[in-house]
C-alpha cells in the first residue's frame, strides 16, 4: 500500500512537472514573438519599452480660484497661455495639449509632458501666466501611454492650415 502511494505521489508529481515546464516553454515562445511592423531604432529613439509604450506627465488644467478677469485680461491671459504652449511644445517638453469641451468638473485642458517627475512637469505647467494669474489650477499625474506620441508635434505641423 505505501509503495501504491508513493507510486501515485511519483505520478503526479511528474505529471505536474511537465505541465508546468510545458507552460513555461509556450510562454517563453510567446515572449519571443515581435511586431513584423517593429522598427527598433524608432523604438529606440523614442524611448519605448517592448509595448511601445512610455511614461509621461499628464497635467488637467482646471479653473482656478481667480475667474474674475476683465474679458481684456482673459484675452491677454489666453494669448500668453498660448505662447507658453508653443514654447513647451518647440523644446519637446510638451507632447500634447488641448482644450476640453465645457463640463461640469471644471477642468478646462491637458497637457501631457515627455519628462521624467512630477516636479519637471509642476514647474513647466507653473510657468503658464493663466496659472500664475489664479484662471487656471493643475492636477499632475503620471501617465503611461503610447511612445508615438512624440511624433504629434511633428505630424501636426504639417496638417494645421492655421496657427494661434
Amino acid at each position: 500500500m505505501k509503495y501504491f502511494l508513493f507510486l501515485i505521489i511519483a505520478i503526479s508529481a511528474a505529471t505536474a512537472i511537465g505541465v508546468k515546464s510545458k507552460e513555461n516553454k509556450v510562454a517563453e515562445d510567446e515572449s519571443l514573438k515581435v511586431s513584423e511592423n517593429y522598427n527598433a531604432k524608432l523604438a529606440q529613439e523614442l524611448g519605448a519599452d517592448d509595448y511601445g509604450m512610455k511614461m509621461y506627465v499628464m497635467a488637467l488644467l482646471k479653473q482656478g480660484p481667480n475667474r474674475d478677469h476683465s474679458p481684456e485680461e482673459a484675452a491677454k491671459l489666453q494669448k500668453a497661455h498660448m505662447d507658453n504652449i508653443k514654447r513647451m511644445a518647440e523644446s519637446g517638453e510638451l507632447v500634447l495639449a488641448g482644450p476640453f469641451a465645457k463640463n461640469d468638473q471644471g477642468i478646462q485642458g491637458i497637457y501631457i509632458f515627455d519628462v521624467k517627475t512630477v516636479e519637471e512637469a509642476e514647474a513647466l505647467t507653473s510657468s503658464d501666466p493663466a496659472i500664475k494669474a489664479g484662471r487656471l489650477k493643475m492636477e499632475l499625474i503620471p501617465w503611461y501611454g503610447s511612445a508615438a506620441l512624440l511624433k504629434v508635434t511633428e505630424i501636426g505641423k504639417t496638417i494645421a492650415k492655421k496657427s494661434f
